[in-house]
């Protein structure tokens, strides 16, 4: 599994996810239809900014009661554990709800396993469940979810590690992943350290026709001047 250095983590985290999202349209075309979040989810704590980290991911249900019972559960749930332990830092848990239409019916993320999840490195999480214990949740820990709910119901870990659609987006373990209150999307491991550049050189532009945009007596003709100027920045 591929991993970037520190240095560019912390770079990332500077942009916004609608940044990173443009910055890809440049360095990779091709992701400019696919690879993020297009369902909405609720950000918990939008103060917090962008997080960015390594997909640990897993499925859950909560409508009903596990199959699994006894020593096979102890198991699973353990292994999960060591999953998330074992694996890159920072990380964010990407979970998928399989409770279809009643997905959130039961929430997997309170204030205990916010803790438990963040002392073993991760830095959020990102689901099409629910979560609850809100004023609660580990300090610094970032949510985004489909809904926030009261219950945990009958929530039991599924399965773990493999690849999920949540939100829309495709994630598979150890994928690269940036998200803040706007949603959530997958960088290439190998196209990360382009992407600091690429949302400078948009930035640079758009600031072009932001600054025409504001002056006393702007009109089409001079917001044509600006497209032009903006094109000849790089």
């Amino acid at each position: 599994m591929s991993t970037v250095s520190d240095e560019l983590i912390e770079q990332l985290k500077e942009l916004d996810t609608p940044t990173v999202c443009n910055a890809l349209e440049s360095v990779v075309p091709q992701r400019r239809g696919y690879g993020y979040t297009t369902d909405p989810l609720v950000c918990t704590r939008p103060e917090l900014g962008s997080m960015v980290g390594y997909a640990r991911t897993a499925c859950i249900r909560a409508m009903h009661p596990s199959d699994v019972r006894g020593e096979a559960a102890r198991d699973l749930q353990h292994g999960y554990y060591s999953y998330i332990d074992d694996g890159p830092k920072p990380a964010i848990i990407v979970i998928q709800d399989l409770d279809g239409e009643g997905r959130g019916y039961g929430s997997f993320w309170g204030e205990v396993n916010s803790n438990i999840h963040n002392g073993l490195g991760c830095v959020g999480l990102i689901t099409d469940g629910s979560v609850r214990d809100i004023p609660d949740i580990a300090e610094g820990f970032q949510m985004l979810a489909d809904r926030i709910g009261p219950s945990h119901a009958f929530v039991h870990t599924v399965s773990y590690g493999g690849g999920i659609n949540v939100a829309g987006m495709r994630v598979s373990s150890g994928d690269l992943i940036h998200a803040d209150q706007h949603g959530a999307v997958v960088i290439p491991n190998d196209k990360a350290h382009e992407v600091p550049d690429a949302a400078a050189a948009i930035a640079r532009r758009e600031r072009v026709i932001i600054n025409a945009a504001q002056e006393e007596g702007f009109n089409f003709e001079r917001l044509k001047q600006a497209w032009g100027d903006a094109a000849e920045v790089h």
